[in-house]
C-alpha cells in the first residue's frame, strides 16, 4: 500500500510540473499598433500614405504588416509604410494588423473619406442642321454625395467671349441645359466644367458637326407688268424708277408706248428711252405714226432677250434659304438687270402747230400709255432630307 501511494504522490507532482511549463510557454506578448493616414480626407483616384513606423513590437521585432483598405484591397509589407490609391467614392475603414516574431498581434485603423467627382451626362443631339437650335443637357448629371453641382460652359472654343486672350476658358453659361444657336455649317468645340464645391470637378469636351441644309431647286417662269396713263405737254418729260429684278433672274422685257390718235396730222413725236443704271444697258425708240386706215395708234417699242441664262436645277447644300438664294441670284454672268431700271418719255413735238402766227397751237400735247412687261425666273426651294 505504500509503494501504491508514493506512486500516486508521484504522477501527481509530474502533472503538476508539466502544467506550470505549458503556462511559461503560453505568455506571448503582442505588439502594439500605430497607424496614421495622410490625407484623411481626398478626392476620387487619388492616394493616401499610411504610416506604421510607430507600432512597437513590445519584445522582439515586428515580422509582418498587414494592410486592409477597406475597398477590397489588401497588401502585406515587411515596412511600415505604404500608400494606396482609391478609386472607388466613399467611406473606407482602413484597418492595420501587425505582427511580431513571438506571433503576438495587434490591430489599429483609421476612416478615410473619399469623395466622388461628379458622374456628367451630356446629351447632344447627333443631327444638327445649320440654323438649328441646339439643346446641350447635362441636367442628368449626378453627384455620389448628392451635393449641388455648378456648371460651366465654353460654348465655342473659337470664340474668346471675355476678351482675356484665351477662347478656351470663358464662362458662357452656368445653367445645366443650354440652347446654342447655329448659324452656318461646320464644326463646333466647346467644354463642359462640373464641380461639385467639394473638390470633385470634371471636365468634358464636346465636338457639334453643324451640318448644311438641303434643297431642291426649281425655276418658275413669270411676267410682271406695269401700266402707265398720262399726259405729256409739248417739251416735258416723264420718268419713273423700278427695281424689277429683286429676287429674280430677268429673262425678258418689252415695253410699248402709244399715244392717242391725233384727229390733225402730222403725229406727234415722242421719245421712250431705258436706262438700266448697273449694267450700262441703254435703249430708246422714237414713236412712228400707224396705219391710219386701220385705226393703228402712234407707238414706239423697245425690248430684249436671253438678258440672263435660265437657272441651274437640282439638289444644292447651303446654311440657310437666304444663302442659296444669294449665290443663284448673284451667279457670275447671270446679274443682269438686279439694280435701278430708269423709264423716260419725252414729249419733243406736238404736231402740228399753228400756222398763223400769234395763234394758239391746236396741238400743245397728248395722251399716251406705257406697257412694261418683263418676263423672270423666279427660284423655288424646296428643303429635303439626308438620303
Amino acid at each position: 500500500m505504500n509503494t501504491k501511494k508514493g506512486l500516486l504522490l508521484a504522477a501527481l507532482l509530474l502533472v503538476q510540473l508539466t502544467a506550470g511549463c505549458t503556462g511559461v510557454l503560453d505568455s506571448t506578448v503582442n505588439p502594439r499598433a500605430v497607424l496614421t493616414a495622410t490625407p484623411m480626407e481626398i478626392q476620387q483616384g487619388e492616394g493616401v500614405t499610411f504610416d506604421a513606423r510607430g507600432s512597437d513590437a513590445i519584445e522582439g521585432v515586428i515580422t509582418e504588416f498587414q494592410w486592409d483598405f477597406g475597398d477590397g484591397s489588401q497588401a502585406t509589407t515587411i515596412a511600415g509604410f505604404t500608400s494606396h490609391q482609391f478609386l472607388e467614392s466613399g467611406q473606407f475603414n482602413v484597418r492595420l494588423t501587425v505582427t511580431n516574431d513571438q506571433g503576438g498581434t495587434d490591430s489599429s485603423s483609421v476612416m478615410v473619406r473619399v469623395n466622388g467627382a461628379p458622374v456628367l451626362n451630356l446629351s447632344i443631339p447627333s443631327d444638327v442642321r445649320s440654323g438649328d437650335i441646339v439643346l446641350l443637357d447635362a441636367s442628368e448629371t449626378e453627384d455620389p454625395e448628392g451635393g449641388v453641382l455648378s456648371f460651366k460652359w465654353d460654348l465655342d472654343f473659337m470664340s474668346d467671349s471675355d476678351g482675356d486672350g484665351d477662347p478656351r476658358n470663358d464662362i458662357d453659361s452656368t445653367e445645366n441645359r443650354v440652347y446654342l444657336p447655329t448659324e452656318s455649317s461646320g464644326t463646333i468645340l466647346g467644354s463642359l466644367s462640373v464641380d461639385d464645391n467639394q473638390g470633385g470637378i470634371v471636365n468634358q469636351q464636346f465636338t457639334i458637326e453643324v451640318q448644311p441644309r438641303r434643297y431642291k431647286v426649281a425655276w418658275v417662269e413669270n411676267t410682271l407688268e406695269w401700266n402707265y396713263d398720262e399726259y405729256l405737254a409739248q417739251g416735258e418729260t416723264w420718268s419713273d424708277n423700278m427695281t424689277p429684278g429683286f429676287g429674280v433672274r430677268i429673262i425678258a422685257y418689252e415695253a410699248l408706248l402709244e399715244l392717242d390718235q391725233d384727229i390733225l396730222l402730222p403725229p406727234d413725236n415722242f421719245t421712250l428711252s431705258l436706262n438700266v443704271v448697273d449694267d450700262g444697258h441703254r435703249r430708246s425708240a422714237q414713236t412712228s405714226p400707224g396705219n391710219l386706215t386701220q385705226n393703228e395708234s402712234t407707238k414706239a417699242e423697245i425690248n430684249a432677250s436671253e438678258l440672263n441664262p435660265v437657272g441651274p436645277e437640282g439638289i444644292f447644300d447651303a446654311d440657310s434659304e437666304e444663302q442659296l438664294l444669294e449665290g443663284l441670284l448673284n451667279e457670275p454672268g447671270a446679274r443682269f438687270g438686279q439694280g435701278e431700271w430708269i423709264w423716260t418719255i419725252y414729249a419733243q413735238n406736238s404736231d402740228p402747230d399753228s400756222i398763223l402766227p400769234g395763234q394758239p397751237d391746236p396741238d400743245g400735247g397728248n395722251d399716251w400709255t406705257l406697257t412694261i412687261i418683263i418676263t423672270v425666273l423666279t427660284p423655288v426651294l424646296t428643303e429635303v432630307a439626308y438620303d
